[in-house]
């Protein structure tokens, strides 16, 4: 009789050990940021297992799904993230970044539009609905996003460079000049900036010196594209 308490008792220790869904989310995080992508899921479906209507468990298996490039399986899971919790900005920006993955670019517009109204003070909305914007050729609407995103934070290479962009799209070539040599200040190592100012300067401008000195720089800084140019225009 003893000997059957005691393995009852040890039974109940047993599961008394088991990892709680709070436990099994925290390991799963951990296993995302060290990149272990799969073993992250696993702690997930274990956590949605136990609690099916874990949002938190829902968002970042969509985060984990976005990390290993599928994105159809992302939107999956920010999909029953969102049903789970409407009023999160997060599940609708996470989806958006995956449809602008998937250069499905108006409905990453709708999802950057919907966690927006639901948090204006995210500025990483902005640059993200500037780019889906830039995709679809709208390219005042999108230098009106990258102008928000800069407006918090001007020292952003990245966001200037794809308002230069826009700038060249929309016919502003000394804008987009502008915004270059700020790329270059602030990133003396961009090789795409380089270039794109070597290409703005002799296209726009006939600016032979200049251009074909950034082009040489982009060249030599590994920006294969720039050869091309400077074979043919800045070779004596």
């Amino acid at each position: 009789m003893q000997k059957n308490l005691g393995v009852f008792l040890l039974i109940i220790g047993l599961l008394s050990c088991s990892p709680s869904p709070e436990e099994l989310l925290q390991e799963g995080i951990s296993q995302l940021e060290a990149g272990e992508y799969a073993n992250a899921i696993s702690y997930f479906d274990r956590v949605i297992e136990q609690d099916s209507a874990s949002f938190s468990a829902w968002n970042v298996k969509g985060v984990t799904y976005f990390e290993m490039q599928q994105w159809d399986q992302s939107i999956g899971a920010f999909n029953q993230a969102i049903k789970l919790d409407s009023t999160s900005y997060k599940p609708f920006f996470n989806r958006g970044n995956a449809y602008l993955e998937k250069k499905e670019f108006r409905d990453a517009i709708v999802d950057y539009n919907f966690a927006n109204g639901l948090d204006p003070s995210q500025t990483d909305i902005y640059y993200n609905r500037g780019l889906a914007l830039l995709g679809m050729e709208a390219y005042e609407d999108a230098l009106f996003d990258f102008e928000l995103a800069l407006q918090s934070n001007p020292n952003q290479p990245q966001v200037q460079f794809n308002k230069a962009k826009a700038l060249l799209g929309n016919n502003d070539p000394m804008g987009a000049i502008s915004s270059l040599t700020e790329v270059i200040n602030l990133d003396k190592r961009n090789e795409a900036a380089y270039y794109l100012l070597g290409v703005t300067q002799m296209s726009a401008l006939g600016n032979k010196e200049e251009g074909c000195a950034h082009l040489k720089m982009a060249l030599s800084l590994g920006y294969t594209a720039a050869k091309e140019w400077v074979d043919e225009f800045c070779e004596e």
